[in-house]
């Protein structure tokens, strides 16, 4: 989807500025209740299955519970399925050794959508609790999910504009430093 690209472009111009924009309302006392709200507007606009870049360009950690399940519907071994399609990434966790996913469809349906793994199921990670905890996750995510992309510029429009001059003197103050 054209709009969705546009929306990781611009989502990727903006990295600094939600970088700076996530800084200052980590220590919001209702920083799970904004995110909730706004994932939850995003996704009655946004169709995974329109987009699925996700699944095209990235891979979920596999957790053991998730390498069992998925073996047994596929009725291969936990043994079996690792050979066929896991690796291990530089940070020692399992992952898919292929992207896109080996389980997406053409129509960017998941063929193993029932007992998916629990990243996919959570993913974007933006409607849970102790949202502080994974603010550069979903800084990351904001480059890959356009739902996510979505979510920040509606934080930051909730919020106002006062925030976004602070930030720019920040993000300038912070630059002049680094150039010293």
């Amino acid at each position: 989807n054209q709009d969705y690209q546009i929306s990781l472009q611009t989502a990727l111009e903006k990295k600094a500025e939600n970088a700076i924009f996530l800084e200052k309302v980590k220590n919001s006392e209702r920083l799970d209740e904004e995110f909730k709200r706004q994932h939850d507007n995003a996704f009655t606009r946004i169709d995974c299955l329109d987009c699925a870049n996700c699944c095209k360009t990235t891979s979920p950690i596999l957790l053991q519970d998730d390498l069992d399940r998925l073996a047994s519907h596929l009725k291969l071994s936990t043994g079996q399925f690792i050979q066929k399609f896991v690796e291990m990434d530089e940070d020692g966790d399992f992952v898919f050794n292929q992207t896109p996913c080996p389980f997406l469809a053409s129509d960017n349906k998941c063929k193993v959508y029932s007992v998916r793994p629990e990243a996919c199921s959570d993913y974007p990670h933006t409607n849970r609790k102790n949202m502080r905890d994974v603010l550069d996750i979903a800084l990351e995510n904001s480059l890959i999910c356009p739902a996510v992309s979505e979510i920040l510029d509606s934080m930051k429009k909730a919020r106002g504009t006062v925030w976004r001059a602070l930030s720019v003197l920040k993000y300038f103050s912070l630059a002049l430093a680094f150039s010293e």
